[in-house]
């Protein structure tokens, strides 16, 4: 027999997390988008309850928790809002690049001084189409957008190396669509030093498997509260005399979109064990995100249908998850990116040995 369940201290820190989104963020969901940003309380309890701590590493005063842990949280702060998660948490994705190459003399000098200042964002750049300039231990460049109204720390991901920049970071703030609690920004640079540099294929590699799974976790929560809120509304909305979930269309549709959460669900939590057991990850954390993403462009677009024109409407908050949903399916290279890299793996994992080497 399989057994699902998980071990009792992942199942209390799930609660945990899922009380904290539901009594602190999902009420305040729109003051957040409307402030871009948590307010001070908000933040408090988070770092007092530590769930921004979860994977720092033990020897430095955090939990040690793994990549699960991380996705469980992930998945109830995504249901209730997915902007506040990002601001909420100090170091992000930032933090999986630092803890890959840089290990823990730059979680150390990099990473610790951030967590001490309150408020401070450490955000996480994939530079895949090189839109900014590495030369001479300096960067120019823009990136058009990220979810951050401020970055003291900016990591980027570049190819088989990883840079930190934390000087000559300027922004200018854009209007936004999705997360717009975790703020939008154009990010420039302009000979900005660079503070750190690791040439390091593996850890690279790893930083942005485990970004991947980071984003794949919120992208989990956003459509599992999309399909749960608009099959409530549809069994409470009557027409023609009956719920219209009881309607044949509506109610295989309902079941289509539960079936693409919990496939969903189980592929993340599968490269979730697989990065926890240390062994290659790559290929299951780029499938696990490309099924998210377009899982979720299949659910909360048919969740806002479901509601009709109210689906369109603040009053509901289903329009704000399919925005948070294209937003997030945008992160660390998107969809076309996360499918080369999941191919790669998989062709990677099957042909025949000494083929791939043999190709011109």
């Amino acid at each position: 027999m399989i057994d699902f369940a998980l071990d009792p201290e992942l199942e209390l820190l799930r609660e945990t997390a899922r009380s904290f989104a539901q009594h602190r963020l999902r009420p305040h969901d729109r003051d957040f988008e409307t402030a871009r940003g948590v307010d001070v309380a908000t933040r408090d309890a988070f770092t007092e309850i530590g769930l921004a701590a979860l994977e720092w590493p033990e020897a430095l005063g955090g939990a040690g928790l793994g990549a699960l842990a991380r996705a469980l949280v992930l998945e109830e702060l995504g249901a209730a809002d997915a902007g506040a998660a990002l601001t909420l948490d100090p170091l992000g994705p930032a933090f999986y690049a630092l803890a890959e190459c840089g290990e823990a003399a730059a979680l150390q000098a990099i990473a610790q001084p951030l967590l001490e200042r309150p408020g401070s964002r450490a955000v996480l750049a994939w530079n895949g189409v090189a839109r900014v300039a590495l030369r001479n231990g300096r960067a120019t460049g823009v990136l058009p957008w990220l979810p951050a109204d401020r970055v003291d720390l900016l990591v980027l991901l570049d190819g088989d190396a990883v840079a930190v920049i934390d000087e000559g970071i300027a922004l200018a703030p854009l209007r936004g669509a999705g997360l717009r609690a975790a703020g939008a920004s154009e990010l420039r640079l302009d000979g900005a030093p660079v503070r750190a540099w690791w040439v390091n294929p593996r850890g690279a590699r790893r930083a942005l498997a485990r970004a991947r799974l980071y984003a794949a976790s919120l992208l989990l929560g956003v459509m599992r509260a999309a399909a749960g809120f608009s099959r409530d509304y549809a069994l409470q909305r009557v027409a023609f005399g009956k719920p219209i979930a009881h309607h044949q269309a509506l109610a295989f549709l309902i079941t289509d979109m539960a079936m693409a959460v919990d496939g969903s669900r189980l592929l993340v939590h599968e490269a979730a064990v697989r990065l926890d057991r240390g062994g290659d990850a790559e290929e299951a954390c780029a499938t696990a995100f490309l099924e998210a993403a377009e899982q979720a462009m299949f659910v909360t677009p048919n969740a806002v249908q479901i509601l009709g024109g109210h689906g369109f409407m603040q009053d509901y908050p289903v329009e704000k998850w399919m925005r948070e949903a294209r937003a997030l399916g945008l992160c660390f290279g998107g969809v076309d990116g996360a499918r080369e890299d999941a191919g790669r793996g998989i062709v990677a994992a099957h042909a025949p040995l000494g083929l791939l080497e043999a190709q011109p």
